[in-house]
């Protein structure tokens, strides 16, 4: 079977617009939540998000492409860029003509939607922007990225809530496996920052509204305060290449992407099954995949959306999936720091995992000051402060709505 590893990365977040940015967040704990400030918060119960910030669309594409886009292409083709500079092919367009796409994208460009529903009515459902369905459909930032950078092999959109960035990452593996791409630019976006997405992720009571006076403080996975995931937005994108074409052309290669499993919990359109099993098994499929057993993981970067069932029934699949080696593993949410990005949500803690196995450190769950031991909260999540220890194997997992289960297993090289 066809080794993949990892050569390009590239990241727009709520914690910076790089990937140095990011990471330095991250390992320093520093939060990404804070009140809203894309649009007029007053009439909403929520308050507050976790907001891509000083973000400057000309830095990485024309300003008259940018026009056209919706907030997540935008920062797809961002993300992009930066992946494939960082790979060092943003110029080669002999692989660029071959590259293909896999972008995750759990809803696309929701506030085009909002925007444009509202001139439809105001005008007597007579007009809307022209530009509205090629800015608001996901598959617009697969293209957007094709367009910008001249990747013409197949560019395909990953829809699997948040499990998207996950799925697509885990589909580009599947793809250089089995010969179709050498290069697949890999990973997520998504951009929820609006009223309609605020009102309707709030009316299925979702996400977290007591910390208006310390948003900061409002994301706490795995701990006995927490109310609701925060919303954050953003794109994480990986250059994801066959291992002995890296190696010939003398890419960087930061690890070795080496697994992938995948379930659908057929249970509730909202709530993970609570028993775990189906999301235990999407964890132990991408261990079999990677060949390696539960004691070889060191780290374990947590889906920890900081809701009671999520939480809990995460624990559960740790516990069926590892075993007694589950009371060994280092786990942290670093959604406790960038919020709940959604379709992006998977890719980015992909990155997290293939920073952490580079650098040998474990992110902390911040905000984790009364674990939820009788929750069945009891697992070492890293609380507050991030540890340096070897990382040579790392695991993240993602479960969306529908049930969508994703699990990516990353060893260093």
């Amino acid at each position: 079977m066809r080794r993949v590893v990892v050569t390009g990365l590239g990241c727009v977040s709520p914690v910076g617009n790089s990937v140095e940015e990011t990471w330095g967040a991250v390992v320093a704990g520093k939060c990404g939540i804070d009140t809203i400030t894309r649009y007029d918060n007053t009439p909403f119960k929520v308050k507050y998000a976790a907001e891509v910030k000083n973000f400057d669309a000309s830095q990485f594409m024309d300003v008259k492409m940018a026009r056209k886009m919706g907030y997540f292409s935008k920062f797809a083709v961002a993300a992009a860029k930066q992946a494939l500079e960082d790979a060092k092919i943003i110029d080669d367009k002999e692989i660029l003509d071959k590259t293909s796409i896999y972008l995750g994208v759990g809803i696309g460009g929701l506030e085009v939607t909002e925007s444009s529903m509202k001139e439809y009515f105001d005008s007597g459902m007579t007009r809307m922007p022209p530009m509205t369905i090629p800015e608001l459909i996901p598959n617009e930032g697969a293209a957007n990225i094709s367009i910008a950078f001249g990747l013409h092999g197949a560019a395909h959109t990953i829809a699997t809530a948040c499990a998207s960035g996950t799925d697509a990452i885990g589909n580009a593996l599947d793809n250089i496996r089995c010969g179709r791409s050498d290069v697949v630019l890999a990973g997520g976006a998504e951009s929820t920052q609006n009223g309609f997405a605020n009102l309707g992720f709030t009316m299925l009571k979702a996400l977290s509204t007591k910390w208006v006076d310390n948003p900061q403080k409002a994301c706490r996975p795995f701990d006995k305060q927490r109310d609701g995931f925060i919303m954050g937005e953003g794109a994480t994108l990986l250059v994801l290449e066959e291992y002995e074409h890296a190696k010939a052309r003398g890419a960087k290669i930061y690890a070795e992407l080496a697994g992938y499993g995948a379930s659908c919990d057929g249970y509730h359109l909202t709530a993970p099954n609570p028993d775990g099993i189906i999301g235990g098994r999407c964890m132990t499929l991408a261990m079999q995949d990677a060949g390696i057993k539960p004691e070889d993981v060191q780290y374990y970067n947590a889906h920890g959306t900081s809701t009671h069932l999520n939480d809990s029934g995460e624990t559960a699949m740790l516990h069926m999936a590892f075993g007694e080696a589950a009371k060994n593993l280092h786990i942290s949410s670093t959604k406790s720091m960038t919020g709940h990005c959604l379709g992006n949500a998977g890719s980015l803690e992909a990155l997290m995992c293939v920073k952490s196995i580079e650098n040998n450190f474990v992110p902390p769950t911040i905000n984790l000051d009364d674990q939820d031991y009788e929750g069945g909260c009891d697992l070492n999540y890293t609380p507050n402060k991030g540890i340096e220890t070897k990382i040579d194997v790392a695991m993240s997992a993602n479960f969306g709505f529908g049930g969508h289960n994703g699990c990516l297993v990353f060893k260093r090289v």
